[in-house]
């Protein structure tokens, strides 16, 4: 357990270091939505690699019965890629990631809590609400 604390934390990293360096991108290129598709290509070809490095192929049979959302995953990374690159700059790395995270957050709340996408249901408690709304009260405080 204290194995997952410490990756979960060090891959928590990640997101304000890509954030940051996205800005930096798109103020160079003058668009964060051209950081973004350059970022984004990176973890394309990045992964296509890893995923051939350990042999690990894709299963295709039955992609015909998956459902049509199951192939828009990669749009919210577009919409997170493009909007950080672009608030980084003005709200700062601290600021826009703990807004992210309480936008995170919240919303995996909701998921949770209805069940959808075929998640498993964990109801909405007033302990998980009041962890919520502190979330948001923080990031509103870095601000």
């Amino acid at each position: 357990m204290p194995d997952a604390v410490l990756t979960a934390l060090l891959f928590g990293v990640m997101l304000p270091l890509q954030a940051a360096i996205n800005a930096r991108l798109g103020r160079f290129l003058g668009s964060p939505i051209w950081a973004a598709s350059i970022s984004g290509a990176v973890t394309t070809l990045t992964l296509l690699v890893f995923g051939l490095f350990i042999r690990d192929l894709p299963r295709v049979t039955g992609i015909g019965q998956l459902l049509w959302w199951a192939w828009t995953g990669g749009l919210c990374g577009v919409v997170a890629l493009a909007g950080m690159a672009s608030v980084v700059p003005m709200l700062g790395t601290g600021t826009t990631i703990a807004l992210v995270v309480a936008g995170q957050v919240t919303f995996s709340l909701l998921l949770d809590h209805f069940g959808l996408f075929g998640l498993a249901l964990t109801p909405l408690t007033p302990r998980r609400m009041v962890a919520a709304t502190l979330l948001l009260t923080g990031a509103v405080l870095i601000n």
